[in-house]
């Protein structure tokens, strides 16, 4: 195998260009091979709690769903409270999953979009046309639509549902090569069917209101609309981890007061290793 042709430095200039050229490659496959250490770190810590939370998931699944002998003989839990755990446990999956999918580099091969059923017919369809952008090379020619790509998401006003349609047309001009589209704007559930109203209705609704992801799941199937409460509990997952930045931002002015109020609602939980329920205090 024959090496590479490369142009040596024939001067000392050249050579002191080429020195520094090779020196910063050195530096970013240094810092690169850190980033890369660092997040295989992540991934694991963060792969170790989502299997543990899952392990637990499936423990209060079994004691909501499974047959008499297996479930809890415990009369302090009712329906409402293991509810309440599998929404929690299921958020902080979806948190998890969010910190590790952000550490993957932008180049990762994306998931295959799974299938999606149709928005009902009656919800309103709202049409956002997004132009592509006029630059100064695309003055004087005529643009022709070649097509477009059309993706619907989930609003939500209050007390009604709507249906955001963006349309994104594509242009390639007459006896000209290229095609020109608008970039598709950013979200915070990426591909995801749920506008940023949406995200905040359900957010205040569950942590505001205190109504929990299955009853509002019950509430908006009246109108046709089937969110069940595992994907909710995915996308508050997705915006707990988008808001870390606030939340540590208010717990750094709380610790500044005299006084930190605490809260003493009673969460049940289960005790390590003895399969039995004991009371946990949520503090402030």
């Amino acid at each position: 195998m024959s090496a590479p042709a490369i142009a040596l430095p024939e001067t000392v200039e050249e050579l002191r260009a080429f020195a520094l050229a090779m020196a910063e490659k050195a530096a970013r496959a240094d810092v690169l091979e850190v980033e890369n250490t660092e997040l295989k770190s992540l991934k694991a810590a963060a792969d170790a709690r989502i299997e543990r939370l899952t392990s637990i998931l499936k423990a209060f699944d079994r004691a909501r769903f499974g047959r008499r002998s297996e479930k809890r003989a415990t009369p302090a839990i009712d329906d409402e409270q293991s509810a309440f755990v599998f929404d929690e446990i299921a958020t902080g999956i979806a948190a998890l999953q969010a910190q590790v999918d952000q550490g993957k580099s932008s180049g990762a091969a994306k998931r295959t979009p799974r299938p999606r059923k149709g928005f009902a017919a009656h919800l309103e369809r709202v049409e956002v046309v997004i132009e592509p952008e006029e630059l100064p090379e695309h003055a004087g020619k005529e643009k022709v639509k070649i097509g477009e790509d059309v993706s619907e998401r989930l609003d939500v006003t209050p007390a009604r549902f709507r249906v955001i349609v963006t349309r994104r047309p594509k242009y390639a001009f007459r006896n000209e090569d290229g095609v020109i589209q608008a970039l598709a704007p950013a979200h915070i559930i990426e591909a995801g069917i749920p506008t940023e109203a949406l995200l905040a209705q359900i957010a205040v609704s569950k942590y505001a209101d205190g109504l929990p992801l299955y009853r509002q799941e019950a509430i908006y199937a009246r109108d046709k609309v089937e969110i069940s409460r595992s994907l909710m509990a995915q996308w508050m997952g997705k915006v707990g981890f988008e808001l870390e930045i606030l939340a540590d931002y208010v717990l750094a002015q709380i610790k500044r007061g005299e006084r930190v109020f605490a809260d003493e609602t009673t969460l049940p939980t289960l005790a390590p290793g003895s399969g039995k329920v004991k009371t946990a205090y949520l503090w402030a």
